[in-house]
């Protein structure tokens, strides 16, 4: 692993989605405040979050676990958004934006557990 997480595409792309997620809960409601706008920040902040770390660790076995923990954050940030669609705080044209950020991240991930050596 010579390159940095920051050079990652994957944490590139979760980077962004945050930050879109973060956008698209501005217009939510001030009662979601402490509940689903919170869960949405956390769990999109998780997905880079753990990219960072796990490049971070000294064995791949450790990074694959931390990717496989963002799929699995990248997971409830998409269920969170299809509830706030559902509700109403988000239009489907904007969760299919979203998700269509989501699917990019999802592949980004996929490639690069796949691209790491099995064994340590």
């Amino acid at each position: 692993m010579s390159q940095r997480y920051r050079d990652l595409i994957a944490w590139q792309k979760a980077m962004d989605r945050a930050v879109a997620v973060y956008a698209a809960t501005k217009s939510f409601p001030g009662h979601e405040q402490y509940s689903l706008t919170r869960q949405l920040h956390r769990a999109a902040i998780s997905v880079p979050s753990n990219i960072a770390e796990g490049h971070s660790r000294y064995s791949q076995r450790d990074f694959r676990h931390f990717l496989r923990q963002s799929r699995g954050s990248l997971s409830e940030v998409e269920t969170q958004l299809e509830l706030a669609c559902r509700l109403g705080y988000i239009a489907s044209t904007g969760l299919r934006t979203l998700l269509e950020q989501t699917d990019e991240v999802g592949r980004a991930l996929t490639g690069l557990i796949n691209s790491l050596p099995v064994d340590d």
